[in-house]
């Protein structure tokens, strides 16, 4: 049997194999393992230097081991970066090539360089990334005292040109995040590159050794440990050096870590990530003021305090405290040098931080006046309030301020139209208000209602049944007067009452107008129908920034439209104010069904936007049209996010215009062209649309993973009074072709659709259709039941088995 000291890159490949088989099966934990790893390659490495005659010190070659390996921070599949050092040794090529060779050969990732103590100074000045990998060096085999001499030099040169490189290093990372995202928000993070990722930290290493900060702190370090861990589990189980957690793998690497579900995982990966992301941020301004000075700037005068506040200051670029400045004589000290942050866009000094962290005292209920002024003049701030929030949350301010927001820090969202988590979704919802305020006549409660209107999540329970709650014991604390708690707590249980019912009911129906009316009117009790007005244009406006604040897409025109023509006829039934209809029928509606008109068949236009197209499908008006149109923008990969059918009368008969909001699942937008000649096919019998879409199913979810445990779907009724229509709701499991599945099947049941209002939430889709005439009992149970089994999948996979 060949022994591993033997030289063969095969016979490392192969011991890699058995240890990470053997770690499956009796998993002693990912640190473990990566101990193992960098012992294996270490072992390896030294014994194939020792067969190539490297010799000790004074040889005058040695080999060092930078990046994962020479952090000893070694995955499964991470790549291998050496450097081969040498003093100008003869023959240092023929040598590095019985190095690397058989490495390559073996198929293991190699990243390699050789270089004489010259060359690795000059490198480590000239590029970024080869310098931060330079400062990490481990001496691996061969020659120590040379490796020790590069390392000292390297990092000599890497202290020494710090005040020259800052602003790339800076520049460099800020690009970094925008490519890559958030860490701590992202559905499916990049681990290694993203914001709050482990490059971070390497960052946070990186200026350490250049004496501009302190080594990371414990908080750092246990981020580190739990990153490097979720990266190690996510080599293993893929068998791949991947950097992103894919959401079909947390569940199975969150049981291995033993940390629950993928949910409690992406909890704990947000926390870290942000303590990561906090740090990196604090580390970059420190280290900027550390940074030496030269020429004349080295005789100026330190920076002056300059005031800013009562008791607040700037000083450095930084805001910070007054000599005499004193949190617990001050109880709105700290709102105010929040507020002030924000305002002036400065960020607060660490040491401010850690001063009112250790100082400042819990507020007294009720909040003093002037602390509630800083609240409101901080959450009026807008964008700007983001840093601010996120620095005293760190810090442990916020949660001072606010206990209850221990519940939805770093809890993830459960589906995937939200991209924050739920914390963060506040504040992004806050900083949206903040642009509307002066839509409302009470600007304060929107602000306070935006920031806290999913309190009631991670907690059990109807979140609005238990936000309403919260927010009555919050709204005392802050100290509102008695009827604007009331309306705190309304805003808070009601926020979905708008957007759902304009998007589930016909807002021209003044039976719906009669009932979101005395929902409110319940819910301000003594208020009358002032405080009823009140609510409703705070609701309207909250409604808006909630869907802002969520995601790309969510705040559609569509919903837009009927979200506020549903608040001004409320308003109009309330004190009679005249009613304007949010816009114009759109004029392009028009001339598409002149379009149609003229030569009979259906038109396409496409409108893209920075997230989220537009398709507007304009054909003639008969049954089938919605159904084929549906499958048609299925069969191109488009995601239909929300939908909407309206019928343009006129002279040459109705037509039917369909809007889509939609992004590609895969790919780009298709050719309009196409999209049109598809559907030409499908209306024209052409084109077996079943089929292709049965086909299209089993590619891109060939085994229809988790699909026992979704919810079974569901079909409810309501009446439209306005049109003298049936309402049929369906709420669902999203899937490829589902809205042309459930239409055609309405379709084959006999039934006229008179409008249909469609939206995707997550995985989810809410889907409202118009039927015309009032079907009787047995016919709703017969209608009820085809839709039920095409939306749970039933119909068309017995029709895929018969292909």
């Amino acid at each position: 049997m060949t022994v591993l000291g033997s030289g063969e890159a095969a016979d490392l490949v192969r011991a890699r194999t058995v240890l990470l088989e053997s770690n499956g099966r009796h998993h002693h934990g990912p640190e473990a393992l990566r101990a193992a790893l960098v012992d294996l390659h270490d072992f390896w490495l030294s014994s194939r230097c020792a067969t190539l005659g490297f010799g000790g010190d004074g040889s005058g070659a040695a080999l060092v081991a930078v990046g994962a390996l020479g952090r000893r921070e070694l995955c499964p599949y991470s790549d291998l970066d050496l450097v081969l050092l040498h003093d100008g040794r003869k023959g240092i090529d023929t040598l590095a090539e019985q190095l690397w060779y058989p490495l390559w050969d073996a198929g293991i990732g190699l990243d390699h360089s050789v270089r004489t103590p010259g060359q690795a100074v000059q490198i480590a000045t000239t590029d970024l990334r080869a310098a931060m990998g330079l400062i990490e060096t481990r001496h691996i085999a061969g020659d120590g005292k040379l490796s020790a001499k590069v390392r000292d030099a390297v990092r000599q040169a890497w202290r020494a040109g710090m005040r020259s490189r800052f602003d790339e290093i800076v520049e460099t990372t800020a690009e970094r995040w925008r490519r890559n995202g958030d860490v701590a928000h992202r559905i499916e993070p990049d681990l290694k590159s993203g914001h709050g990722g482990l490059r971070d930290i390497q960052l946070l290493d990186a200026l350490a050794t250049a004496q501009l900060v302190d080594r990371p702190s414990a908080e750092v370090v246990a981020a580190r440990t739990l990153l490097l861990d979720v990266r190690t589990e996510l080599h293993r189980r893929s068998g791949r050096a991947h950097d992103v957690l894919r959401a079909q793998d947390a569940d199975d690497i969150a049981a291995e870590l033993e940390i629950g579900d993928r949910f409690e995982l992406a909890r704990s990966l947000s926390g870290a990530a942000r303590a990561v992301a906090f740090a990196t941020e604090v580390g970059l301004r420190q280290a900027r003021n550390a940074l030496p000075k030269r020429g004349l700037a080295a005789l100026r005068r330190a920076p002056v305090r300059r005031p800013l506040d009562s008791g607040v200051v700037e000083h450095g670029g930084e805001v910070g405290l007054a000599r005499d400045a004193s949190a617990a004589k001050d109880p709105a000290l700290v709102l105010r040098v929040a507020a002030t942050a924000a305002r002036t866009g400065l960020p607060i000094s660490a040491g401010t931080l850690t001063r009112l962290a250790d100082t400042a005292p819990e507020l007294r209920t009720p909040w003093p006046r002037a602390a509630l002024a800083e609240l409101l003049a901080l959450l009026g701030t807008g964008e700007a309030m983001v840093g601010v929030i996120e620095s005293l949350d760190r810090t442990g301010l916020w949660g001072r301020l606010f206990p209850e927001w221990g519940a939805v820090r770093d809890l993830p969202p459960r589906d995937r139209t939200h991209v924050w988590t739920v914390d963060r979704h506040l504040v992004e919802v806050c900083v949206r208000a903040a642009a509307l305020t002066t839509r409302v006549p009470r600007p304060d409660l929107l602000l306070v209602g935006a920031l806290l209107h999913d309190i009631g999540k991670g907690r059990g329970g109807d979140h609005s049944v238990v936000g309403e709650s919260l927010v009555r014991q919050i709204g005392e604390r802050l100290g509102l007067r008695d009827d604007d708690v009331v309306l705190l707590a309304a805003m808070v249980r009601h926020h979905l009452l708008l957007p759902h019912t304009a998007t589930r009911r016909d807002p021209d129906d003044p039976a719906t107008v009669a009932r979101v009316l005395d929902t409110l009117r319940g819910a301000v009790g003594d208020g009358g129908d002032r405080a009823v007005a009140v609510l409703l244009e705070l609701l309207d406006a909250l409604a808006e920034a909630d869907s802002l604040g969520t995601g790309p897409g969510v705040w559609s025109p569509w919903r837009r439209t009927l979200v506020r023509e549903l608040t001004g006829r409320c308003l109009t039934e309330l004190d009679g104010r005249p009613f304007d209809a949010p816009g114009p029928d759109d004029p392009e509606h028009a001339e598409l069904a002149r379009s149609v008109r003229a030569d009979g068949g259906p038109q396409v236009v496409f409108h893209s936007g920075d997230d989220v197209a537009t398709v507007t499908v304009a054909l003639p008006d008969r049954r089938g049209a919605l159904s084929a149109t549906a499958g048609v923008v299925a069969l191109h990969s488009l995601q239909v996010h929300t939908a909407g059918l309206t019928v343009e009368d006129g002279d040459g008969g109705p037509v039917a215009i369909q809007t889509f909001a939609v992004t590609p699942r895969f790919g780009g937008l298709p050719d309009p062209a196409l999209v049109r000649s598809d559907l030409v096919r499908v209306l024209a019998g052409t084109l077996e649309l079943d089929a292709a879409l049965a086909r299209k199913e089993r590619d891109y979810a060939p085994s229809a993973p988790g699909v026992e445990r979704t919810a079974p779907p569901r079909v409810l009724w309501f009446d439209d009074e306005a049109t003298g229509a049936v309402v049929l709701e369906l709420r669902a499991t999203d899937r490829i072709g589902l809205l042309h599945h459930v239409t055609a099947a309405l379709e084959r049941s006999g039934v006229d659709l008179v409008w249909a209002r469609v939206e995707t939430l997550g995985a989810s889709v809410v889907d409202s259709f118009g039927i015309a005439g009032s079907p009787d009992r047995a016919a709703r149970r017969e209608i009820e039941r085809t839709v039920l089994g095409v939306a749970a999948g039933r119909r068309e996979r017995a029709r895929a088995g018969d292909r």
